[in-house]
């Protein structure tokens, strides 16, 4: 976080002490560092962690603290904040701060995700997306990112147009499904800016898991078409499915990928699934879970 970012966590750790909290600065040293220090607060005996940041530094907080009953509190930063928008927080790190007192805790399944081959485990919040999209948070530029934000990964995904895409297998309750991108997802909201998943919200626990065919990157123009117009379900080669469990392999002997809240996790082999009443999440007494599409 720059020096901007650093100036807001300051105002909002201002209007945190004036509502009565006693508040530890700690910021994170470089990936993978929020988890332990999250761990380390918790065992000092901390009754609520607050987390400033993208989704990947909420999904690194969140790995520190799952099973334990500390509240997960978050303040929205960072490129990208999907749970801040899912739970429609104001986009402001001092206004989430204001607020903050009006929230209220709230007990949520959360994802986990063994990838490569069990090599790699992990806890998730939002979503795993497997093949395309991951693919595309694989090869994105980090220094790119960290200059132009959600840009990267844009330039990220126009090397992939034109190619053929390698294809996976999504096994969920006995059925097999050949596709070349899946997303498994507690939210609906995608990226910050699009939906993808239509009924399914946090307080769910299940995944909703959204099934992408085709062999051909150009394919997914028309995706992105029926994304947008809120037309994905029902579309041909979209298959749209609820499950707590799916076992993915790549089937054309290709490197698959798999990202998890944004962040790169490992490739195939994979299985996800639900970990019922994981994490203690504040949420604003406003919010309520999407209802169902029509």
């Amino acid at each position: 976080m720059g020096a901007k970012g650093g100036a807001l966590v300051e105002r909002a750790v201002q209007i945190l002490t004036k509502r009565g909290h006693h508040v530890t600065v700690l910021p994170t040293t470089g990936p993978g560092t929020a988890c332990g220090i999250a761990r380390q607060r918790i065992a000092a005996g901390a009754d609520l962690v607050v987390a400033a940041g993208g989704d990947g530094t909420i999904n690194e907080v969140a790995e520190g603290m799952v099973t334990s009953g500390v509240p997960l509190a978050i303040l929205p930063a960072g490129t990208a904040n999907v749970l801040a928008t899912e739970m429609k927080l104001a986009p402001h790190v001092e206004r989430a701060a204001e607020s903050l007192d009006d929230w209220r805790p709230r007990r949520i399944s959360v994802g986990h995700a063994t990838c490569d081959g069990g090599r790699v485990a992990r806890h998730f919040l939002l979503m795993a997306g497997i093949g395309l999209d991951a693919h595309i948070v694989y090869h994105v530029s980090g220094p790119l990112k960290a200059r132009a934000g959600k840009l990267a990964y844009w330039v990220a995904a126009g090397g992939v147009l034109g190619r053929a895409l390698p294809q996976l297998q999504a096994e969920i309750d006995g059925q097999r499904h050949e596709c070349s991108f899946a997303l498994v997802t507690k939210v609906r909201n995608y990226g910050g800016d699009f939906e993808i998943a239509r009924e399914v919200g946090l307080f769910d626990d299940q995944f909703e898991v959204v099934l992408f065919e085709g062999r051909s990157s150009l394919r997914y123009v028309k995706y992105f078409t029926g994304m947008v117009l809120h037309r994905l379900s029902g579309m041909e080669g979209v298959t749209v499915l609820r499950a707590s469990r799916v076992a993915l392999s790549s089937t054309s002997g290709q490197r698959v990928h798999v990202q998890i809240d944004g962040e790169y996790a490992g490739p195939l082999p994979a299985e996800i699934r639900i970990v019922p009443g994981a994490l203690t999440l504040l949420v604003p007494s406003a919010y309520r879970p999407p209802e169902p599409a029509l």
